[in-house]
């Protein structure tokens, strides 16, 4: 059986890097309005903000739409954007938080009217409303109970959460705030409260308004209007889209300097739709784009060892919560027992994986947390190692026969028999996955168990995996290090939405629900190392390594703030040198 050595493994991602002998083009110096061009690895698909269901989709809606309170990379804080402060906390009983907001005077729409609390209550409503693609938004905020506007105070407004997590005075004012008048102009949502939304019939017809509201609304999804810095101007499907500022945005009437979250520097982005690593670190080098995020570690090394790349190109690094992971479909019956997933984890050799991806920069993980985050990380736990003899043994445990060259069992109260034959999905033009994938197919190989490998474009593996076709997936998990709900991507709630693994049980669920309602930091981090002993013993997924955050710019960009926060840089901050004030 043909194996891939490491040496093979490294080969394959050095190839990725382009020689630094390709001299990169001279340009002159970008005029006043010149973008600012950033690689992008996906087309966002949508910018739907019900549903920005990609990294880059998020990206793209920071920029159109602003939320109350917006996230201080400097700080690593949440800090007031429409909002005017930080919501005012009460506590009813042991139940009930109420939180009041209000927003900014000078907040305005394009149309030049103001935001008003109706605009939050109906974004809150909107993000419940039946008919529409907002199933992830109604999850992820069902603890937000009721919205009140003040009787007396059109910008003035209560929101209600279920239960008293500190998270929620933050979580509660982190989504884009959407205008009523643009979207509801006959003001259809008025008429029913948040709760009636919520809790609407899943076998019950929409009310006509909300059907009239709908179609409206999908009529206008990929233009809803913002009150963010830009505007989009241009967007040609799969190779780029353009962004430029408003020349009077309301947030530039402020005293100055500002508040950091509504600083907006460039006066245009134009994100390049590059797939392909080699390519995007070309187009760099000829200056075709300015700022590529996640370069590749033999990329970084050649830069680090090239005067000339150094002349024209800076290298940016710090940690992050990004972690490359592998998950099971736990829906199906070969992986639908924990004892069989937790013996093919040891067929991944994630220390040798991430020597070959990451030239050893980067850190192993025994769970979804950074071991960098000393109070929450369980290093009570052990890594999983790379061990297919135990491996075997394993399988041999969970029932598994390997006869006749295949591992088989009995299917158990149906009947039959099971074989172990496994397809790994992953995304096409990513060396780190296909190196992985690689790897395990090699180690599977030698145990007799056959995978097949299927690399896809973003957007089809995207549709595969929530269908759920697939016994395997490789992907970065980005984390939060503010808010530790865990529910989107292991809650039984969200299976056909954003839990791939179909991972989840009703006690598993309410687990996850006290690990994200935690009110005090001791109990949170009791928890967390809880639920990383639970997510190794019942491995729906298999973390394999955090990633460090590289990121490469043009040397006349100023402003490029790394962060290990995602996307990993502060796109507004971004400025030509020569044209900094």
């Amino acid at each position: 059986m043909h194996k891939v050595s490491r040496a093979a493994m490294r080969h394959l991602i050095g190839r990725v890097g382009i020689l630094l002998g390709v001299m990169a083009c001279s340009s002159p110096p970008p005029s006043a309005n010149a973008p600012v061009r950033i690689r992008w690895a996906q087309d966002p698909e949508a910018l739907d903000p019900l549903r920005l269901s990609t990294p880059q989709a998020i990206e793209a809606a920071n920029l159109i739409h602003c939320a109350l309170l917006q996230l201080n990379y400097a700080l690593r804080t949440f800090d007031p954007a429409l909002a005017e402060a930080f919501p005012r906390r009460q506590l009813v009983g042991d139940s009930l938080t109420l939180l009041t907001y209000r927003l900014r005077p000078a907040a305005r729409w394009d149309t030049g009217q103001p935001v008003l609390a109706r605009d939050v209550v109906f974004t809150l409503k909107l993000m419940a409303c039946p008919g529409l693609p907002n199933e992830s938004l109604r999850m992820e905020y069902a603890f937000i109970k009721a919205v009140a506007p003040d009787a007396k105070d059109a910008r003035r407004f209560t929101i209600t959460c279920a239960g008293q997590a500190p998270e929620y005075a933050q979580a509660s004012g982190n989504y884009p705030i959407l205008s009523e008048a643009s979207l509801d102009p006959t003001g259809r949502l008025r008429r029913f409260s948040l709760a009636q939304l919520q809790h609407w019939p899943a076998n019950r017809a929409p009310d006509t308004a909300l059907v009239a509201l709908a179609r409206r609304y999908e009529s206008l999804s990929q233009a809803v209007p913002g009150c963010g810095p830009y505007r989009l101007t241009a967007w040609n499907k799969d190779q780029n889209l353009t962004f430029r500022r408003k020349a009077d945005w309301w947030a530039d009437q402020l005293p100055a300097p500002g508040p950091v979250v509504l600083q907006a520097r460039p006066r245009a982005l134009r994100f390049a739709i590059i797939p392909n690593e080699g390519t995007a670190w070309l187009a760099l080098r000829r200056g075709d784009i300015d700022l590529y995020p996640q370069v590749t570690a033999a990329q970084a090394e050649q830069l680090l060892n090239s005067d000339q790349a150094r002349r024209t190109v800076s290298l940016h690094t710090a940690s992050s919560h990004n972690v490359v992971t592998a998950g099971f479909n736990t829906r199906r019956p070969v992986l639908a027992d924990a004892p069989t997933r937790r013996a093919l984890s040891r067929l991944f050799d994630a220390k040798g994986l991430l020597h070959a991806t990451q030239r050893g920069v980067g850190v192993r993980t025994v769970g979804l947390i950074n071991p960098v985050d000393k109070t929450r990380y369980n290093d009570s736990l052990e890594l999983i190692p790379f061990d297919p003899a135990g491996a075997a043994a394993q399988l041999q445990q969970a029932g598994w026969r390997h006869v006749a060259g295949e591992w088989r069992r009995p299917a158990g109260n149906r009947g039959g028999v099971q074989h172990l034959r496994l397809t790994l999905r992953y995304r096409a033009d990513d060396a780190l996955f296909a190196t992985i994938a690689l790897q395990f197919w090699s180690s599977a190989a030698a145990l007799d168990i056959p995978v097949e490998l299927q690399p896809a474009e973003a957007a089809t593996l995207n549709r595969l995996l929530l269908a759920g076709d697939f016994d395997l997936y490789l992907r970065t998990l980005k984390g939060n290090p503010f808010v530790f709900n865990f529910a989107p991507i292991l809650g039984s709630q969200y299976v056909g939405v954003s839990n791939l693994t179909g991972f989840g049980t009703p006690a598993s669920d309410r687990f996850l629900a006290e690990v994200a309602a935690a009110t005090s930091p001791r109990r949170q981090r009791q928890l967390l190392r809880r639920f990383q002993t639970l997510m190794q013993r019942q491995a729906p997924l298999v973390p394999l390594f955090v990633l460090p955050t590289r990121i490469a710019a043009n040397r006349e960009l100023s402003g490029v703030r790394v962060t290990d926060l995602k996307p990993g840089y502060v796109v507004t901050a971004l400025e030509w040198r020569q044209l900094k004030k």
